[in-house]
């Protein structure tokens, strides 16, 4: 399966520690993270034209990111959203099922994208033994 994605936000901004009310000291996906799991789920319902039932295979993934502008970033600072909003699209009943990952930088698009591959996990030779 090939998707085309939003870009994900890092993993520095995913997360919001309140300091005062109820949930104060609780980590929580921040607004913006809620918004990109919204948002990967609705460009997945576009993509598969349908919401997926979530699989209970194995899964080996392949990411290229294509970030929006020309900033550094850390290339695993982006995994952690968009591993999560691909749970909340239900790709995978959950993302510890992700057994094999690559990640690679594209150029810079306007907007940024993520286009990812998910196959089903197959061990290599070297690994079974």
């Amino acid at each position: 399966m090939k998707l085309v994605l939003p870009f994900p936000p890092s993993v520095n901004t995913y997360w919001r520690s309140p300091t005062k009310g109820p949930l104060k000291g609780r980590v929580l996906i921040s607004a913006k993270g809620r918004e990109y799991k919204a948002r990967v789920r609705k460009a997945v319902i576009e993509q598969l034209r349908a919401l997926p039932k979530a699989s209970t295979a194995l899964a080996d993934i392949d990411i290229y990111m294509f970030p929006p502008d020309s900033r550094d970033r850390d290339i695993d600072n982006f995994n952690k959203a968009l591993l999560d909003a691909l749970t909340y699209a239900s790709i995978w009943v959950d993302d510890k099922q992700v057994k094999r990952m690559t990640n690679e930088w594209g150029p810079k698009v306007k907007g940024g994208k993520v286009e990812i591959t998910i196959i089903e996990f197959k061990p290599r030779a070297s690994a079974v033994a």
